[in-house]
């Protein structure tokens, strides 16, 4: 037998059937379980079974799953993950991936349905933030992938930028622009896309964290008094670290005066446009030329799911479009439909991303997103409140969005490397997993609400367990 399907469905079905019970049940029941527990080293040995040259069983191999990979999972489905910035997921999703990979669809481009439903969703993401419903759009890993998108998008927009998809950069003194607290993909866009960390000019920010509009508007006097050539300036909305939004409307003035392309790395906060309070805090957004973010974020799609938007039709195809006989484009029949998602970024090989976005998105509807959204800043600030009130606790940074930054303070010992320890203490107790950053110059507890699951009580067990983390750190001292 050369073909690989199945010689019984009837037994593949009720593996599967199986299958799809205990993920429902593992969703269903979250809170009986740690967030995250560590991989032991036999687990880890376990799986390293060598390249499998003979088959083996699909049941037996998820018997291995539900043994040696489920328990150790990242844990962000759980109401108590509150680390980096991770979505957690929906019932809803999951099976749209189920779906999306039984139609196995290259989403690179031809006519097929699944490009239908891409372009759609391109068209939603549009309406929500408030751009033409013309822009053009992309469905890619996340928000890293997006950005660089937009940044080589924008370089080749500059005058003669068409040269550089032939010549290279290495001629052009191009320079971009964006806070201190700008994401680490926007330097390493700058990296991958030939220009160079260097020609990313880091501004510095205010008391709200915010880019200094009058430090970037120096700067880029400065740069074009010495002959280079500023293309680019990129915005936040929510930074990673305490979930600060700069001045967007402020940002595309100055960018507007200088002619530059203006960017937002929407990556988690641009969602705040579904909630009608919040909203306000993002007034500029809907000028940009471009705007990052992924909907596995706060809209809780499965990984992975990036979006990148660009505002005026033709100047992504003008990057990343290609003339190869092998792909030519017809006007009827599969290899019709023009123009191609592969013309709008660099891969061909695409999936089907856009049916677990077009499924999530259906069935709750904006406006429950937008509830729910502002349920995570409800709890964000209910944490606060807490910090606020607990003596040995202070809070490092104003709660705009959904991000906390608090530490733990005990005089006579060196408080950044105490609350690093206590984090790790607090992964492996299993009670909560929120992520480290520096805020100020010193190491902060960070807790980001990003999970729909995600109540009061289960902030209220994290500040609970930092607590008798910290009494049974302080006996041993």
């Amino acid at each position: 037998m050369t073909g690989l399907d199945p010689e019984n469905w009837d037994e593949l079905r009720g593996l599967g059937h199986r299958m799809l019970d205990d993920m429902i049940d593992r969703l269903a029941t979250q809170r009986d379980r740690p967030v995250w527990r560590p991989m032991p080293d036999a687990a880890r040995a376990a799986l390293r079974t060598g390249l499998p040259v003979e088959p083996t069983p699909p049941e037996a191999l998820y018997d291995r799953f539900s043994d040696l990979i489920a328990p150790y999972a990242t844990g962000n489905t759980h109401p108590g993950f509150m680390g980096w910035v991770h979505g957690g997921g929906t019932a809803v999703g999951m099976l749209a991936e189920l779906l999306a990979g039984g139609l196995n669809a290259n989403c690179g481009g031809r006519d097929h349905a699944p490009i239908e439903v891409e372009r759609e969703v391109i068209r939603w993401a549009a309406d929500m933030l408030g751009f033409p419903p013309d822009c053009s759009g992309l469905l890619v890993t996340g928000s890293s992938m997006a950005n660089m998108i937009a940044v080589i998008t924008a370089s080749r927009a500059t005058p003669d930028g068409q040269a550089l998809r032939r010549t290279g950069v290495g001629g052009r003194r191009l320079v971009g622009y964006a806070a201190a607290t700008a994401h680490g993909c926007i330097a390493r866009a700058f990296d991958l896309a030939g220009l160079g960390t260097d020609a990313l000019r880091i501004i510095p920010v205010d008391d709200r964290h915010r880019m200094d509009l009058p430090a970037l508007r120096a700067a880029i006097r400065s740069d074009r008094d010495s002959g280079a050539e500023p293309f680019i300036v990129i915005g936040t909305a929510g930074t990673v670290d305490t979930g600060a939004i700069d001045d967007l409307d402020g940002i595309a003035d100055i960018a507007r005066r200088d002619g530059l392309w203006f960017h937002v790395d929407g990556a988690f906060g641009a969602l705040a446009m579904l909630s009608p309070d919040l909203r306000p805090a993002l007034c500029g957004l809907e000028r940009a030329d471009s705007v990052a973010f992924d909907f596995h974020k706060w809209a809780q799609v499965p990984y992975d799911a990036g979006c990148i938007l660009v505002r005026e039709p033709g100047r992504q195809a003008a990057a990343f479009a290609q003339s190869l006989a092998y792909l030519s484009r017809e006007d009827r029949g599969l290899a019709g439909n023009a123009p191609w998602f592969c013309d709008l970024g660099p891969d061909l090989s695409r999936g089907f991303r856009a049916l677990k976005v077009w499924m999530t998105l259906g069935t709750y509807g904006t406006a429950r997103m937008g509830r729910m959204v502002d349920a995570c800043c409800a709890v964000a600030r209910h944490l606060a409140e807490r910090v606020e009130r607990e003596p040995m606790l202070e809070l490092l940074a104003p709660v705009t969005l959904n991000i906390v930054c608090f530490r733990v303070r005990v005089a006579g010992t060196d408080l950044d490397a105490l609350n690093g320890e206590l984090v790790k203490d607090l992964h492996e107790s299993g009670v909560a997993a929120p992520s480290t950053t520096m805020v100020g110059g010193v190491k902060a507890i960070r807790a980001a609400i990003v999970n729909h699951r995600t109540v009061p009580g289960d902030v209220d067990r994290m500040v609970d367990e930092v607590l008798r983390l910290t009494g049974l750190r302080h006996e041993a001292i």
